[in-house]
């Protein structure tokens, strides 16, 4: 067995810290192969109808120029044999159709990036363009919702003494990681390598070997450090595959990189959300009902979905419930899945509504939460795993100063601001998949731990070398965890909050293997101070096997080894991901606590402090888990007062497609902010005991802020982002 060590819940320093700092972590960009050329997309400017012409003649006179490539010479490529995700997607080049306003006609490559971006701007592209459809309000939603249904909701609504009937607007948000969009792809005969900035190398794997119709063995993808990417970078986009059929086209390494406003078309967005939410109850502030009626934007080509009904279902007991998720398709690019998804989204609705609903019933909305806490998950009749959250409130509360708050909105004043409290409910499924990890113990006794996993900004190589570190019973110096390279045994997309509990448990499957084998070794070899002990009675600590009662007896694994001629021992770790039919309901929550200060003049709203107190059961690493909730609440002020994609409606043009008039949080923007984590563990999710953070740590944030402006000003805004001009 292993002996506890001091690395898991110990506040570490990244493991690649230095690396990051100095220019060392070499990202999808810099990589820069032998004879690589660069590329550069030439853009839609209509967001619907046909290209009619590419005159490239002008844009290939220019010295440097390799070829430029449309659908006019485009290679066909094979109907698709799979890939991630599954379903219909766009293709570069393979027709004349523009389904959307940025989307690449044509891509250039030359010699120096300098070149190819002139020689881009010199290709003429005409159209013959069609009307528009990109207003969420002004088009009428597929026929297809998907629902949900317990009870009679409707009935019971109208016989509920007090109700509530309320419509949230959310407006599109992007991603905006510091690391664009990048890909470098290289081709050996009909085997293709390519750096990309990726979450997921494996689906890259996929998603390229069914686009070019070559055996996945035959596709290699590197992504070991991620410059961010709040969900961008999830999926394989069609810059990816553009990159890979340019440098087939012209046979050496392409190199393309997204501009900041390519990525507003090009890597998916936060959609936009129109959310209609009946909710009834009784005069104690017993919920009854509730009615979603919610339109999410969706392009034509594709359907994407997320759980925003998630809070709706199961949040808060609720006998009657009634949703309907309308996809409103649009001549728009794919949204995709952005950090908190369909959660962070419903709960802005859910959690503004029972504030409004504590508030007319004069009772606390903590109060009214506690009233409404449920026993048992009521979407699945499943019992919670754990369910900590009346310990949130009760923690944040105390830490928050609560106590203190005036209910009477717009009550307490500090010179010219108006000051308010809100707090927030929050709530997230905890995800697992399959997962493999790699074990490999060296003579000297350094451990080597491998998965092809990847590390947005979480601190996964740390995180996961401290598992491997206490399984072994070594010290965090003797461990190194690669990532990043589609090579090394699967893993799971890095999304979700699944990484910790997939590849942490796999890892820990590798580690308690390999530990045995060198204990089976030690209690089999007659020259071992360990021989013929009972194995169970052998622990390891700091490199060293030994008899758990007499600490004296016992060997280093470099000794072990050496002495039985045994340059390594090896073991591969596997995680089967959570089952297809549980026990329990698996869910991670926080509670969110905001005071605001909003000027009574201008309308301008500040976040003063924030606390965000969190049931995700074990924490690997404190410094990594408080660093992932201190971003999340710089997230969550972007999200409540901030983020807004503008769109022209009469293109689908996206007039703020740059960090100068999209607005994100600064760090005059950052109030002061604490987290604060709940101690347990859950090992009914998975060998490790873990819950997913990442996402978590978002959901709830923005209506936290919104009840707090309400409690400042007696203003309730429905729409996000929060603007000065609603509240005047």
């Amino acid at each position: 067995m292993s002996q506890p060590q001091a690395a898991v819940g110990a506040a570490v320093p990244r493991v690649d810290a230095q690396l990051r700092v100095t220019g060392g972590a070499k990202y999808a960009a810099d990589n820069s192969p032998d004879g690589v050329v660069h590329a550069v997309i030439v853009d839609s400017s209509v967001g619907r109808g046909r290209v009619t012409g590419v005159g490239s003649r002008a844009a290939e006179a220019q010295t440097g120029v390799l070829k430029v490539i449309s659908h006019l010479n485009a290679p066909k490529l094979p109907p698709v044999q799979g890939g991630f995700p599954p379903g219909e997607r766009l293709r570069p080049f393979q027709d004349d159709r523009i389904r959307f306003f940025g989307q690449p006609v044509a891509v250039v490559v030359a010699t120096t990036l300098e070149t190819a971006q002139h020689a881009a701007s010199l290709v003429q592209v005409s159209y013959d363009a069609e009307p528009v459809s990109t207003d969420i309000s002004d088009a009428e939603p597929a026929d297809d919702p998907e629902t949900y249904a317990r009870g009679d909701a409707d009935r019971a609504l109208e016989s509920s003494p007090v109700r509530l009937d309320l419509t949230y607007r959310m407006a599109r948000n992007h991603h905006n990681p510091i690391e664009p969009a990048a890909t470098v792809a290289r081709w050996d005969g009909d085997r293709l390598t390519v750096w990309d900035k990726t979450q997921y190398v494996q689906g890259a794997v996929f998603t390229l070997s069914g686009e070019f119709g070559i055996p996945p063995s035959n596709v290699r993808v590197i992504s070991p450090f991620v410059g961010g990417a709040f969900g961008s970078a999830a999926r394989t986009w069609v810059h990816v595959v553009i990159a890979a059929l340019a440098a087939r086209e012209v046979k050496r390494p392409v190199k393309l990189v997204l501009t900041r406003r390519q990525l507003y078309f090009g890597v998916g967005y936060r959609p936009a959300y129109e959310y209609e939410l009946r909710l009834g109850g009784n005069r104690q502030g017993r919920l009854t009902a509730s009615a979603h009626e919610v339109r999410t934007e969706s392009s034509r080509y594709e359907r994407h979905n997320e759980h925003v009904l998630g809070p709706g279902q199961m949040l808060y007991s609720t006998p009657n419930v009634r949703q309907a998720y309308h996809h409103v398709p649009l001549d728009v690019s794919t949204p995709w899945f952005m950090r908190g998804p369909g959660y962070a989204s419903g709960a802005y609705c859910v959690e503004t509504a029972m504030d409004e609903l504590a508030h007319e019933l004069g009772l606390d909305p903590i109060e009214l939460r506690l009233r409404n806490e449920p026993a048992d998950d009521e979407s699945t009749n499943l019992p919670f795993s754990t369910r900590r959250l009346r310990d949130c409130y009760r923690a944040g509360a105390r830490e928050f100063g609560w106590h203190r708050r005036n209910p009477r909105p717009r009550s307490t004043r500090d010179g010219d601001w108006l000051i308010g409290m809100g707090m927030a409910a929050g709530v997230y499924d905890t995800q697992r998949s399959q997962a493999q990890a790699s074990v490999r113990l060296e003579a000297d006794g350094t451990a080597l731990v491998q998965s092809a996993t990847s590390d947005m900004g979480p601190g996964t190589a740390t995180s996961m070398a401290q598992v491997a570190a206490d399984a072994l019973g070594l010290t965090m110096r003797q461990v190194a965890f690669r990532l990043g390279d589609s090579l090394m045994p699967p893993a799971p997309v890095h999304a979700g909050s699944q990484t910790m509990a997939s590849v942490g448990s796999a890892v820990q499957d590798g580690c308690d293997k390999l530990r045995r084998q060198a204990i089976a070794l030690a209690v089999e070899d007659e020259d071992s101070p360990l021989y013929g002990v009972d194995s169970a009675d052998v622990v390891v600590r700091g490199g060293r096997l030994y008899v758990k009662d007499a600490p004296g007896r016992g060997e280093t694994y470099r000794r072990l080894l050496t002495r039985n001629n045994r340059t390594h021992l090896e073991a591969l770790g596997t995680y089967a991901g959570a089952p297809e039919t549980g026990k329990f309901s698996f869910y991670a929550y926080a509670a969110t606590f905001a005071e605001v200060a909003v000027d009574a003049r201008l309308g301008l709203v500040r976040v003063r402090r924030m606390v965000g107190v969190y049931d995700a059961a074990r924490i690997i690493n404190p410094r990594l888990a408080d660093s992932q909730a201190i971003g999340a609440m710089v997230g969550g002020i972007g999200q409540a007062l901030l983020e807004h994609t503008v769109t022209d409606h009469r293109d689908g043009r996206i007039v703020n497609a740059n960090l100068a008039d999209y607005l994100v949080p600064s760090h005059a923007d950052m109030p002061d902010m604490k987290a604060i984590f709940i101690e347990g563990e859950d090992y009914e999710a998975d060998p490790i005991g873990v819950k997913g953070l990442g996402e978590i740590v978002i959901v709830g944030v923005a209506p936290a802020i919104a009840n707090a402006v309400f409690n400042a000003t007696g203003r309730r805004v429905h729409e996000l982002p929060i603007k000065p001009e609603t509240l005047l």
